[in-house]
């Protein structure tokens, strides 16, 4: 196993891992372990080159540094990639191999799902670390993660509600889903469940004709749920959609999703959409519901993580009002708010030490 390390500002380590012998090719991140271990999923993904496969890897692993921050939990931020396509790539040996990667953090990093990766997987990289959370109840851990994060999306949507249109009643408005894998699924059942219209698309056409007819939803193309008009834009896949062309293109007065850095240039697009009246709730305080749930039953051993998860409403209300009040962008704002929170963190951790 060949493991290199890469420097980047900002971040406290990032390895590079290129194990002949399984065909593992990955990277771990690890931004901030200011306020505890950093947290993060596994992400496998085709990446073109390894400098894409980087640039995704420490964005993540910064968003999931605030994302913990936001929520008042006492864990870092970090992440991993592998690189390759998940439907061909994998095998039992990449993913051991990957276990024994993780191991070199020596529980500086601890790993859960993400894109790609299923609980079958994380069972698999288990059988070669400790460092892992999200494997099922029947073994002890906190499950699939992805229904807590649908549950914090919907918490977010209604705390948007009540903050611009002054209702908590989702009953008949219209939601446009990007992306209806695990966390899409999840909040879209959701949502269907409080009566509300929902508008969806993905990549995979089977899957999208299957969930339009069990929940009632409008199937659109991947390239026009930009296009519909809708009271919420929910992107629930890849990152940097929203950008210059999309911005343009969108017809709803509220974004409020499930993806990882949403913003292609997080200052640029966040003003942009304040100007233009389309409240953004910041992706790494809505989506942070699956991060709560591990941390409450893997980390603190607690059974119910519900309380924690509807925080969320409160901690977008509060930016919402410091935005509103400031005249920046609300991800401005969350970002402000959140860096006063790590450099405390830092402070009181340099005057233990």
């Amino acid at each position: 196993m060949k493991i290199e390390k890469i420097a980047k500002s900002g971040f406290e380590e990032i390895l590079v891992c290129e194990d002949q012998a399984s065909g593992l090719h990955a990277i771990i991140a690890v931004h901030n372990t200011r306020l505890g271990p950093a947290l993060g999923g596994i992400r496998m993904h085709p990446y073109a080159t390894t400098a894409d496969a980087l640039r995704d890897v420490t964005l993540l692993a910064q968003a999931m540094t605030y994302k913990s921050a936001a929520s008042d939990l006492k864990l870092g931020g970090g992440k991993a990639v592998i690189l390759g396509d998940p439907a061909a790539d994998k095998s039992p040996e990449r993913l051991y191999a990957m276990g024994r990667f993780i191991n070199e953090f020596k529980g500086r990093y601890i790993a859960a799902k993400d894109l790609g990766i299923t609980t079958e997987d994380l069972i698999a990289v288990a059988k070669e670390t400790i460092y892992m959370t999200g494997l099922p109840e029947t073994m002890g851990g906190s499950g699939d993660p992805s229904p807590w994060t649908a549950e914090g999306i919907f918490a977010g949507i209604r705390a948007c509600f009540q903050f611009k249109l002054k209702q908590l009643n989702l009953a008949g408005v219209t939601v446009a889903i990007q992306g209806i894998g695990h966390v899409g699924l999840a909040l879209a059942r959701r949502l269907h469940s409080e009566g509300v219209k929902l508008i969806v698309s993905d990549t995979n056409p089977d899957l999208l004709k299957e969930v339009a007819e069990k929940l009632d939803a409008k199937a659109v193309p991947p390239d026009e749920i930009y296009d519909m008009p809708c009271e919420v834009f929910s992107p629930c896949a890849m990152g940097g959609i929203i950008n210059d062309n999309t911005i343009k293109r969108l017809q709803c007065s509220i974004i409020a999703g499930g993806a990882n850095n949403q913003l292609a240039d997080m200052e640029k697009h966040d003003q942009l959409l304040r100007d233009q009246g389309i409240l953004y709730a910041p992706d790494y305080i809505i989506n942070a519901g699956g991060v709560i749930n591990i941390y409450v039953k893997d980390i603190l051993k607690e059974e119910d993580a519900m309380p924690w998860i509807r925080k969320i409403s409160g901690h977008l209300l509060d930016v919402f009002e410091r935005s509103a009040q400031s005249g920046k962008g609300v991800n401005f704002e969350a970002d402000k708010l959140t860096q006063a929170r790590l450099e405390r963190a830092s402070i009181r951790r340099d005057s233990d030490s």
